[in-house]
């Protein structure tokens, strides 16, 4: 990207709307070749976006999904062991020595590379490494990050350092369900996401959802941002998403919406809320959050 300007119409191109200041930390992490971190609440577009710059850069993408009591092998590499057992028996009968044997073994036919490992070892143009929701992960795996976010490289015990062979695009996101430490923080640069304002979300609703036509999508984008806004952000255990925001539009223009009133708001509520208590939330005041501010 020669620019930010390039940078948010390539991605407009590609089904994203950035603000400017999302797409100036994306400038800078590549120019940089630094990892980003983007926290923000579930549904403001993290992974999305790790999407959409994927296409842009055309680079493959690779996807680390992070969850509670993950262990390394599944981020990282693990050995076939099946395939090294066979090795091993078909030497059994030969005058092959037992320290030639291991070695033999430890090669990397034998390897199962993981999303870390393989980003490293992608060839031009490199990869895309998107560490999900980095969060969820416990901290001796935060720990493991801090030699691939800070030199693109990991240690492997029985074949060395292995170094990128293009360093990859990085990014990682949490919904800070827990704070990252400040050693994973510092190699990264880093971006608060927040929901889009209304004239953003509309944007997007346009883009993706054409056949909401525009009246329709100014309603949704109003709806939404009335729901978020501070009267009615703290009724709800979490805002819609954007996500949650596309598809309620595509709903509604598959029904033939005209106009969003309290009875379409309520049969469509569970487009928007994903919990019984929010729905219910929604549908008792479906009136009242119809009404102007």
């Amino acid at each position: 990207m020669t620019s930010i300007d390039s940078l948010i119409k390539a991605l407009q191109a590609e089904g994203y709307e950035p603000d400017r200041r999302l797409a100036t930390a994306v400038y800078l992490a590549l120019k940089l070749q630094r990892p980003l971190l983007l926290e923000g609440e579930p549904g403001v577009g993290k992974t999305e976006l790790a999407k959409a710059l994927t296409r842009v850069l055309q680079r493959q993408l690779l996807r680390l999904q992070c969850y509670d009591g993950m262990e390394l092998r599944e981020a990282l590499y693990e050995w076939n062991y099946a395939a090294q057992m066979l090795h091993m028996r078909a030497a059994q009968g030969s005058a092959t020595e037992a320290e030639q044997i291991e070695r033999e073994v430890y090669q990397p036919r034998y390897l199962i590379r993981r999303p870390l490992l393989q980003a490293l070892q992608t060839h031009e143009p490199g990869a895309l490494l998107l560490i999900d929701e980095v969060d969820r992960a416990d901290e001796p795996f935060e720990a493991f990050l801090l030699e691939y976010l800070g030199e693109y490289q990991v240690s492997i015990p029985e074949l060395g350092t292995v170094q990128a062979l293009v360093r990859p695009v990085t990014l990682l996101t949490s919904n800070r369900t827990r704070e990252l430490h400040d050693a994973v923080k510092r190699r990264c640069l880093y971006h608060w996401m927040d929901y889009p304002d209304r004239d953003r979300e509309l944007a997007i609703v346009r883009r993706q959802v054409p056949e909401a036509g525009q009246a329709l999508a100014r309603q949704v984008a109003d709806v939404v941002a009335r729901l978020r806004g501070p009267e009615w952000a703290d009724q709800f255990q979490r805002s819609p998403g954007i996500a949650e925001t596309v598809e309620w539009s595509r709903a509604l223009a598959a029904l033939g919406t005209q106009s969003i009133d309290p009875e379409v708001l309520t049969q469509t509520a569970g487009l928007l809320y994903k919990q019984r208590e929010d729905i219910e939330t929604l549908t008792r005041a479906a009136s009242l959050v119809l009404q102007p501010a």
